[in-house]
């Protein structure tokens, strides 16, 4: 990738984090929120952070398939989804948007946070891994 291509233009929502230690916080947090089937007490995880070139950014999952050059269907409501996590980052003192958020910002109602304490108890998934190719 050439040095001038700034892959936090235009996707994702760039980020600073309020302590450095609180990477790797925010990484295992967001293993824990996403979309959950209750029947199967399965949680998909929606969004991951993503270090690069000293900037922080929380990116939708979708949205690093496009980074990879894959197909994906990423649309408003994952967006919205995205905008909604962050904020909820930021609200627990976790990390500050590096500009403010727009709307669409989903409701909460339609995101799922499983408590560290309860994470046993759940089927934690992940659509991406960060740093490896599919």
């Amino acid at each position: 990738m050439p040095e001038n291509d700034d892959i936090f233009e235009g996707l994702g929502v760039e980020i600073t984090l309020n302590s450095p230690e609180n990477f790797l916080k925010v990484k295992e947090t967001l293993t824990r929120i996403g979309v959950a089937s209750r029947k199967t007490s399965t949680l998909t995880q929606s969004c991951h952070i993503l270090h690069k070139r000293g900037r922080y950014s929380i990116f939708h999952f979708k949205e690093l398939f496009m980074l990879d050059g894959k197909e994906t269907t990423f649309s408003e409501e994952d967006a919205a989804r995205r905008h909604a996590i962050t904020l909820l980052l930021d609200e627990w003192g976790l990390l500050k948007p590096v500009k403010t958020i727009g709307n669409p910002v989903a409701s909460m109602s339609n995101i799922k946070v499983i408590p560290h304490k309860d994470r046993a108890n759940w089927q934690l998934v992940s659509k991406y891994t960060v740093g490896t190719t599919r």
